[in-house]
């Protein structure tokens, strides 16, 4: 066995073992960034407890338990049901827990993990898949998955099985000192020496031939007794020391997957089934069954535990709760004191509640619908559940959802439909309950709800092309809209229309009426939107129920959603196409492709400038909105199945097709600044993990926005030196710059001051005197050392200028070229400097030198006016010279050439013209 690694530090890279977020691409999406998974709070690994008991005769125990959530941990306080810790990423899906104190052991694959106050802080390894842990001592054992054998560590000891027993679960009693028990696959128990690896004893099943496998194994109060649960039902309670049966249980609705012993004085036995029910048994009375609580969890329980010196049982199921059951008397019915929850099946339809982006509706198939705190990151307690607790009364799965929260102090807002039902409920999220009021149709099922902008009413639609409205309030019927034929108007209460002995009359629909899809209200109700499976959108009066217009699209209509404060209509289409449709021209205005399975929703930005679709192909993209263009995509490793935006504009929350919560992903664009680029369809799209439910470490940042702050990609447009190589391209110099340099000499007489400063005589350190009955000092010298100086400084310059960094660049240029260095060289020199320059070319090789520059550049079409700048101040300072000396008229007569070819259509470059934007002299060159 090898031995146990040292201590590591807790890793915050994307491939360390403790990473809290979900692993990263080298390419991740742009516009989101994972952040928190809400709604876990168990699965099917049964749960550790710990009872702190403080000193003091005051003093209240604290009760702390930790639930498995996949691939992490969460620590719950009992007396609040408040999440008090979350593990970071195991790496694997989580086999089994245990906890001592403030320390949590969690065996996932191939690993045992030790956590402190939630950091990671040792682990274990091991060669093949762990099971269930035990905590003995200082000693951890562990079952391998298999069942082939135990490893232990502390020890390095491994023991291994018989092939023919398989072990299930592991036990160690009280008092036994190095002694486990070991239940197996084949109903047998052995009695293993955990130090010297010997087995002691086996004890065999009472019906060999009816062996049914053990799952459980439990210390009883008495010493040397232990509880014995096997998957036909059967519960053991058996005498180890002396190899007896004490009593023997069995439940009949499954297999007996926990159970517990009550260790504060009445000697009550409570097993939990695979069916969810829990079952209690008195063993004074040899076992009689005291009561059975059916359907205490939707799934099998996993964990059942009674709190120490308090009536309490605690059980966890694989349905994703967590509950607490008060007994009043040791043989009273249990009542459910408090519980933590979320769905057992995956949500297919998630929306925002509310303006403030804190609260988000949630329905499930597990045909519940539950409101889910953003800010508390958790389920309240009293969530909405539909129904009773038995499955035959529970409404149907919710299919579409529909809420207005502006009054909701006062009656019911939200309103659901249900599938396969006739019937559109109300509920009211202030009393977290089912509301007061049912809407029916007549003809069909409920397919399409909408509730107004004010809250007044709901609009239901049928499979039979009906549309009704009702007030919310009430409950009355107030409406109706027909999409065929006329008006039918206001409708009138059920309590008159009962009282008329004439039956209302059927209105005859046409066969090419449709089932609606979806239902849609602006802001101010003075538009009432219907879509159908025949690809129309009916568009009504909402006051005299008037059809206004028809829109025929190309493609039948699956969804219809409306954004109030854009009048724009998102219309998902069967041909794989969104269609946004303006509800004031009624008009098709975008149509945003590129999809390559069918779309499942879609939903707009808080600020109506994206709109996010999600679709089967499992790729999540948002389009912009004023461009068309799609701007971000990312896959996820699930298929999305439902999505929406906060109003805050700060998550992006979606449900997934094979998990029971709801994962929160932060928008980059709340925090920095997003450059938005176009992307193709053929484009690579990157994969992304699931955000986790660590969230926010306090360590650490949030793993999923440490990309936030990262360098965005910006497309940066690069003006190219020329468009096209027969235009003029004018140099990006501001127009003072060689406006300056044209009048340089007129600003200096302008600027030169009227008397020039006299500089004070500077005296030597030590002043020589002359001789007398004065104290005078001797300057004579220094007025003959200033008058050297000054000489000397007349001449420096010229030897200087002969070979300046100026026309170093110029000698260094290609003749053939273009000067492209020299000139860029030239603009970023002051005007005065570039003044100086010119004059300081005092050789005829310089001057020849520099003609030809201007030729070359003139010639390449770029910097124009720079050029005509330079020329003008370069004839006017050096006219006389270059009429002196004829070698230079070819250099002259070659400029003045190129000169001329620089002009447009009308002449106005021409060299005898002068205009505002160009540098004037260009009339010197005709003179020379």
């Amino acid at each position: 066995m090898a031995p146990r690694p040292p201590k590591r530090s807790r890793k915050s890279g994307v491939n360390g073992n403790a990473v809290a977020g979900p692993s990263k691409p080298s390419a991740g999406p742009r516009l989101f960034a994972p952040f928190r998974a809400l709604g876990f709070v168990c699965d099917s690994v049964p749960f550790a407890m710990f009872v702190h008991t403080p000193r003091g005769a005051l003093a209240t125990p604290t009760v702390n338990v930790v639930t498995s959530v996949g691939r992490s941990w969460m620590m719950w306080d009992m007396a609040r049901m408040t999440l008090v810790f979350v593990g970071p990423d195991a790496g694997a899906d989580i086999s089994s827990l245990a906890m001592t104190g403030t320390e949590v052991f969690a065996a996932a694959g191939t690993r045992i993990l030790k956590y402190v106050r939630g950091k990671e802080s040792m682990i274990w390894s091991s060669d093949s898949a762990l099971g269930k842990i035990l905590l003995l001592g200082d000693q951890i054992l562990a079952i391998k998955e298999d069942g082939s054998g135990l490893l232990i560590w502390e020890l390095q000891n491994e023991i291994a099985f018989h092939p023919s027993f398989k072990a299930t679960a592991i036990l160690h009693p009280s008092t036994y000192l190095n002694k486990v028990i070991v239940g197996g696959q084949n109903g047998e128990l052995q009695l293993w020496n955990t130090r010297t690896c010997s087995l002691i004893h086996t004890f065999t099943h009472p019906i060999p031939a009816a062996a049914s496998p053990v799952t459980a194994l439990v210390q009883s109060p008495a010493i040397d007794v232990i509880g014995i649960a096997h998957l036909d039902g059967t519960v053991r309670v058996f005498d180890i020391r002396q190899g007896e049966l004490v009593m023997q249980v069995k439940m009949d609705d499954g297999g007996v997957t926990s159970l517990a012993f009550r260790m504060d004085g009445p000697p009550i036995l409570a097993t939990g089934s695979s069916a969810g029910s829990i079952a209690m048994w008195d063993l004074s009375q040899g076992g009689k069954s005291v009561h059975v609580q059916t359907h205490a969890h939707e799934q099998g329980v996993a964990g059942l535990e009674w709190v120490t010196g308090q009536p309490l049982l605690v059980s966890s199921s694989g349905d994703n709760s967590v509950k607490q059951w008060l007994f009043d008397s040791p043989t009273a019915v249990p009542r459910l004191l408090k519980f933590r929850g979320g769905h057992h099946a995956p949500p297919a339809v998630i929306r925002y509640y509310g303006e403030d982006g804190k609260q988000i509706l949630t329905a499930g198939r597990d045909r519940a619908l539950r409101y889910t705190s953003v800010v508390r990151a958790a389920l309240f307690k009293r969530a909405m559940s539909l129904g009773t607790t038995a499955a035959s009364l529970k409404l149907p799965p919710i299919t579409a959802i529909s809420s207005a929260s502006i009054r909701a102090k006062d009656w019911d807002d939200v309103l659901t439909a249900h599938a396969e039902d006739a019937i559109a409920r109300t509920w009211w999220v202030q009393e977290k309950k089912l509301g007061s009021h049912a809407f029916e149709v007549e003809n069909g099922i409920v397919q399409a709800v909408c509730v107004t902008a004010c809250g007044n009413f709901g609009l239901a639609g049928s499979s039979d092309g009906e549309v009704r409205m009702w007030n919310m309030q009430s409950g009355k019927e107030r409406k109706s809209f027909s999409l065929t034929g006329p008006a039918p108007g206001n409708s009138k209460p059920k309590i008159i229309a009962a009282s008329k002995p004439k039956p209302r009359a059927k209105v005859e629909r046409a066969k090419s009426i449709m089932a609606i899809t979806g239902l849609a209200t602006d802001a101010l109700n003075t538009t009432v939107v219907a879509s159908t499976l025949e690809g129309k959108l009916y568009f009504f009066d909402f006051h005299n129920t008037t059809l206004v217009q028809e829109v025929q699209l190309e493609s039948s209509v699956t969804a219809l959603s409306l954004n109030r404060d854009s009048g724009l209509l998102c219309v998902t289409c069967d041909d794989l196409v969104v269609r946004l449709v303006d509800i004031e021209t009624r008009r098709v205005v975008r149509e945003l492709r590129g999809f390559k399975g069918r779309i499942l929703d879609a939903i707009f930005s808080s600020d109506s400038r994206w709109l996010i679709t999600t679709s089967l192909d499992s790729i999540i993209r948002t389009f912009d909105i004023p461009t068309g263009r799609l701007v971000d995509a990312f896959r996820t490793t699930s298929i999305a199945t439902s999505l929406t935006f906060s109003p805050t504009g700060d998550f992006l929350a979606t449900a997934h097709v094979d998990s029971l919560g709801v994962h929160l992903w932060a928008n980059r664009a709340q925090f920095a600044d997003v450059t938005l680029r176009h992307i193709d369809e053929d484009e690579e799209v990157p994969e992304v993990g699931l955000p986790t439910i660590l969230g926010e470490d306090e360590a650490n940042d949030i793993e999923g926005l440490e990309a936030v702050g990262a360098p965005e990609y910006t497309d940066v447009y690069t003006t190219p030196e020329q468009l096209t190589e027969g235009l003029l391209t004018l140099s990006l110099m501001p127009r003072s710059r060689w406006q300056t340099l044209l009048n340089l000499e007129t600003i200096r007489q302008r600027n030169k001051p009227k008397e020039a400063p006299k500089a004070p005589e500077k005296a030597p350190f030590f002043l020589p005197t002359v001789s007398g009955l004065e104290t005078r000092f001797d300057l004579s010298q220094v007025t003959q050392e200033e008058s050297g100086d000054a000489a000397s400084r007349r001449l420096a310059p010229m030897s200087d200028f002969m070979e300046s960094e100026f026309t170093r660049k110029m000698a260094k240029e290609d003749e053939e070229s273009d000067y492209n260095a020299f000139f860029e060289y030239m603009k970023a020199l002051s005007p005065s400097s570039v003044d100086l320059e010119i004059r300081s070319l005092i050789s005829l090789d310089h001057l020849a030198l520099f003609l030809h520059a201007l030729t070359r550049r003139l010639a390449s079409h770029k910097d124009f006016e720079a050029v005509q700048a330079y020329m003008a101040v370069f004839l006017n300072v050096h006219g006389d010279v270059l009429i002196a000396n004829s070698e230079l008229r070819e250099r002259l007569e070659t400029l003045r050439e190129t000169q001329r070819k620089e002009k447009v259509q009308d002449d106005a470059w021409d060299l005898d013209l002068s205009m505002d934007d160009v540098p004037r002299g260009t009339r010197s060159l005709s003179y020379v």
